[in-house]
């Protein structure tokens, strides 16, 4: 019975991202039991000072396409956007444009981008979504949701479908949006970490 509490914890979870999904908001309201350490702007981007950000999980497993991905050692030193979609969530499909462009034009400067597929019953729908959008950075599947739940409690996790953090070169959680997004908001989450030293 000592897998019981941990079987919960993962419906639990995926009860709220359910409830959560789509959620058409800007995510303004979103903040942290952790408090003035984050801070949000009128936009809904939650950010966190380069002194006070927690630990990136370990995130790994396998692509949509079968390969085996760890993100910490494929990417160490690089900042690396992490966005949660599912196929069937339409600011999924709005924002899926915006993440390929970005993700080519910042990918000179050490920027990668990794989709994180949940709560989609089989691959077959979520690889149509990665063809019909032409998205060409890797998307780990993950349709229980296993590796949101290793974001640290407290910390910029991913609480909704979509759902894009900025981790920066550290393999630190640096900033979060709770909702979809356009080149203008990645471009305005990811620049200052970019200019960090």
């Amino acid at each position: 019975m000592r897998g019981a509490p941990a079987r919960l914890g993962v419906v639990v979870a995926s009860c709220v991202l359910v409830l959560a999904a789509c959620g058409s908001g800007s995510g303004s309201g979103a903040s942290s039991s952790r408090g003035s350490r984050h801070v949000t702007s009128a936009d809904g981007i939650v950010t966190a000072a380069k002194g006070s950000r927690d630990d990136a999980p370990h995130l790994s497993g396998r692509t949509l396409e079968g390969d085996a991905l760890d993100v910490s050692s494929a990417y160490e030193g690089k900042i690396v956007v992490v966005n949660v979609w599912s196929s069937w969530c339409p600011p999924c499909r709005a924002e899926a444009g915006s993440l390929e462009r970005v993700a080519k034009e910042l990918k000179p400067q050490g920027v990668e981008f990794v989709g994180i597929n949940t709560r989609d019953a089989s691959t077959g729908p979520a690889k149509t979504f990665e063809k019909s959008y032409g998205l060409t950075y890797p998307n780990l599947y993950d349709p229980a949701g296993k590796l949101v739940l290793r974001f640290p409690a407290g910390s910029l996790s991913p609480q909704a479908i979509p759902s894009t953090l900025v981790i920066d070169r550290h393999g630190k959680i640096a900033a979060r949006k709770l909702s979809g997004v356009g080149a203008g908001t990645l471009h305005t989450m990811i620049g200052p970490v970019l200019a960090e030293k």
